[in-house]
């Protein structure tokens, strides 16, 4: 993959990911999405390769579910990590 192709599927997968995460995870900054987005790519890149899935001349549409579901639960991560409390403490 080029750098360009994986800053923007970073991106879009980035953006995909915080939109499957579940709850309110709109309280980390959009360059920290970016980052969960490059990372789920290139790690549900390797992922499906390790699981056998097979490079097709189509669209890998398993590579591609399984980088939204790994940049979703980066997002999750980076959210419980870095993000803002909203509610009070009894």
């Amino acid at each position: 993959m080029e750098i360009i192709g994986v800053l923007i599927a970073g991106l879009i997968i980035g953006l995909l990911g915080k939109f499957v995460a579940p709850g309110n995870r709109d309280n980390i900054p959009l360059w920290l999405t970016v980052l969960c987005g490059i990372a789920g790519v290139l790690i549900g890149y390797y992922l499906a390769a390790a699981l056998g899935v097979d490079a097709t001349r189509g669209i890998d549409w398993i590579r591609w579910i399984i980088s939204i579901l790994v940049a979703a639960v980066l997002v999750i991560i980076a959210a419980t990590v870095t993000g803002r409390r909203t509610g009070r403490r009894v």
